[in-house]
């Protein structure tokens, strides 16, 4: 194992902030080396400090962050990163919220995020099973609503088989080309045409 480094990473969510007091506290820290960025907590791909932190960080380093909303987005995005920490040995430690994750009660916390996250996956996707079930029995339709009736959408397959460009169709129909072609698409399906699908559909 190296010599352990102590990295900070500091974060605002806009450029009207200033990162001049997170900073500060990181180098009280000890932190040799600080990411910072100004960016919204919930545009992880916009983050490239953030990125590039979790790309320089090695076994036995330690992070530092000032809170614990400077680093994640959710309490499941922090227990993927402590589940990480853990497995690589990085200790995290969150100056506001007195955490520590070389102690005992740091880890007993993380684990306990952990537990917490899983449980609220669990409950989401039992609330989307349940909603699901629940619209079948209502024979509720998913995905956009046709903006045509159902005498349109038959007679817009019939314009198209006898025929019709589809720059014609969209502008009688008055629709969007991915609708035409969603319309279009459905309805051969259901009437299993033969020779017929989404790629023959062009202009």
């Amino acid at each position: 194992m190296g010599i352990m480094t102590v990295v900070g990473y500091a974060r605002v969510s806009s450029h009207g902030q200033s990162l001049d007091i997170q900073l500060e506290r990181l180098k009280s820290a000890g932190c040799a080396r600080i990411y910072q960025e100004k960016a919204s907590g919930k545009a992880g791909h916009l983050r490239p400090q953030f990125k590039a932190c979790m790309d320089y960080i090695r076994e036995g380093d330690r992070l530092v962050v000032t809170r614990l909303d400077r680093l994640a987005r959710s309490v499941l995005d922090l227990a993927k990163i402590s589940d990480r920490f853990t497995q690589e040995g990085i200790d995290l430690i969150v100056l506001d919220q007195h955490i520590d994750t070389s102690t005992p009660s740091g880890k007993l916390l993380f684990n306990m995020l952990a537990v917490i996250a899983e449980f609220e996956n669990d409950l989401r996707r039992e609330r989307q099973t349940e909603g699901i079930a629940k619209a079948k029995e209502l024979n509720i339709k998913f995905g956009r609503p046709s903006s045509l009736s159902d005498s349109e959408e038959i007679e817009l397959l019939n314009d198209k088989q006898a025929g019709m460009p589809m720059s014609q169709l969209l502008k009688k129909y008055k629709i969007g080309k991915a609708t035409a072609y969603r319309i279009i698409s459905r309805l051969s399906s259901d009437d299993k045409m033969p020779n017929q699908n989404i790629n023959e559909l062009e202009v």
